[in-house]
């Protein structure tokens, strides 16, 4: 039958639970997270999304075929051309300008998480680096569903953090999770038990990375 994403997220059922339901991710969701960690998370995240343009430019490089190539490109394009751009605009509704953003020094957790996700690029091939960017851009759709299945939730102008969820609920953005899984399936099934080991691996680390992420935003830690 081969192996599919959803494989990946089953032998690491532990670490992606605790990414998809982390201390923060639940403040998002009640509109109960303190703004300063909020904060702190946005200025960080400007600099991972530069860091995942980069990965896109690696995946370009690393691309074997026309069409994997247009999807880098389309990805590496949405980032600088759109995202970055959005993100800039929503950390100004936060109080945090262009200026600020420029000058940000890296936390650790940024470091260690996007340094390991273009080494994993580097060193291996193409499904290496998308398996090292799914907890990112899979996990943060899974996460706007799970927000949404929680009786707990809170939605509307009682939230501060409604745009936010509103962004990774998106059409565009759940389009964009559902194309990378299947993406992700399509290369899976031909994998061998020692390559499914080997990804599972790369899987368990990146996403035990986004879990600091959140951390480091829930800590503000430098």
């Amino acid at each position: 039958m081969g192996y599919r994403f959803s494989d990946l997220t089953a032998a690491c059922q532990d670490d992606w639970r605790a990414h998809i339901e982390h201390d923060f991710v639940r403040g998002l969701a009640e509109g109960t997270l303190e703004e300063g960690a909020f904060r702190h998370y946005l200025k960080q995240d400007y600099l991972f999304l530069i860091h995942f343009a980069r990965a896109y430019a690696l995946a370009a490089y690393k691309s074997r075929t026309l069409d994997d190539l247009r999807q880098a490109h389309e990805g590496l394009k949405a980032i600088v051309d759109l995202e970055l751009g959005l993100h800039v605009g929503y950390c100004r509704d936060w109080g945090i300008s262009e200026a600020d953003l420029a000058e940000l020094p890296e936390a650790r957790a940024t470091m260690a998480y996007t340094r390991y996700v273009l080494d994993t690029g580097n060193r291996g091939d193409l499904l290496d680096l998308h398996v090292a960017l799914a907890p990112c851009l899979v996990g943060y759709g899974e996460i706007a569903d799970w927000i949404n299945a929680r009786p707990g939730t809170v939605r509307g102008d009682a939230n501060p953090f409604e745009a936010w969820i509103a962004m990774y609920e998106s059409e565009e953005f759940q389009a964009a999770r559902r194309a990378e899984e299947a993406w992700l399936d399509a290369r899976l099934k031909d994998v061998t038990p020692a390559r499914f080991a080997e990804l599972t691996q790369v899987f368990r680390d990146a996403t035990r990375l986004e879990i600091d992420f959140w951390q480091m935003g829930l800590d503000r830690a430098d």
